[in-house]
């Protein structure tokens, strides 16, 4: 996979040189680099941002800068592509259209690693939009995705770090201030496939906080990032529930023991035990997930546990009733709430 983040502070993307991401990108399972649309602003003071239009608070970031750094990620990404391609056989065309040509054509301007941004080029070929990079008939799924990070965008969730994993090439951009000029978002959906993501209903100074809590989330899904992939299907939001209660060692602590369950040795109680916990927590912390839930998907014991917080189930549909035990309760071999 390949990320690129457009950004007008690099800096604040540093940590992404860190811990799982850092050694994907050493072990090359990642490509990821940084670029900054000021080195596309072409006064003095590489401006991008001015007053909106219709008055107002604040500052608006121009569309120009911005439109060339991204044609020049999604050219760099190609040209990349394109030499990676095996060699022809003799006499036929190139597999890449004019995406081959133009990487012959453009002088190397990749930049792997991190916090090394794109820089703009005068060669004619290198100036080529990117749906014109692209081989006649490209489909549109293999167009490189824009992530806009923004508090007007879909809720970013696990399901969605899920489908981004599975694309080739993701580019983030990372606006500032009152946002990108809207004509920018119009102009780059013919060009690439244009998602605005929120990480909720809150407002950020500026989109690069979300991207860091993004590309974690979408990177760590990559096979081979994770050193036990199993440790995903366990996990928060996996399969539509939280995730139960974790304990180490030593068994006591501060008069606190973990659960005798977990000490039993007995795999089946195990995973039972984990299940309802699962269940219990999702329930009391994020009921909104519960009913989201299909129930004709939970077994007879799911379905017990879910009618004892108060979820029960009448002609397929969900129905909140009194829960029928003390919030502050714990039962057997239960661990307690700690919402």
């Amino acid at each position: 996979m390949r990320i690129d983040v457009l950004s007008i502070f690099p800096e604040y993307l540093e940590p992404l040189k860190l811990s799982l991401i850092g050694k994907a990108v050493t072990d090359g399972l990642l490509q990821l680099q940084v670029t900054d649309p000021r080195a596309f602003a072409t006064d003095r003071h590489r401006t991008v941002d001015d007053t909106p239009y219709g008055g107002g608070a604040g500052m608006v970031m121009k569309p120009e800068p911005w439109a060339q750094a991204l044609e020049s990620v999604v050219r760099a990404a190609a040209q990349d592509a394109a030499l990676a391609e095996p060699p022809a056989a003799p006499g036929a065309p190139p597999a890449g259209g004019s995406t081959a040509l133009a990487a012959h054509e453009v002088a190397e301007s990749a930049m792997s690693g991190l916090g090394s941004p794109q820089v703009p080029t005068d060669d004619a070929a290198a100036r080529a939009l990117p749906g014109q990079a692209a081989a006649p008939g490209r489909a549109a799924s293999s167009r490189p995705v824009l992530v806009v990070p923004s508090p007007a965008g879909e809720v970013f969730t696990q399901d969605i770090a899920y489908e981004l994993a599975a694309e080739e090439h993701l580019v983030f951009a990372c606006g500032r201030y009152e946002g990108i000029d809207e004509r920018f978002l119009d102009w780059a959906r013919g060009e690439v496939r244009v998602r605005p993501l929120s990480l909720g209903d809150y407002v950020l100074n500026g989109g690069e906080v979300a991207v860091l809590a993004m590309v974690e989330a979408v990177t760590r899904l990559i096979p081979g990032v994770i050193g036990n992939p199993e440790s995903l299907t366990e996990e928060s939001h996996t399969g539509g529930l939280l995730e139960y209660p974790v304990y180490t060692k030593p068994a006591a602590w501060r008069d606190r023991e973990v659960p005798e369950t977990l000490l039993s040795g007995h795999h089946g109680r195990i995973a039972r035990w984990r299940r309802d916990q699962q269940l219990v927590r999702t329930a009391r912390r994020r009921p909104d997930m519960v009913l989201a839930l299909d129930p004709a998907h939970l077994d007879r014991a799911d379905l017990s546990v879910l009618a004892e917080e108060g979820f029960a189930v009448r002609d397929g549909s969900w129905h909140r009733e009194p829960q029928r035990r003390e919030r502050g309760h714990t039962g057997a071999g239960e661990a307690p709430d700690m919402a």
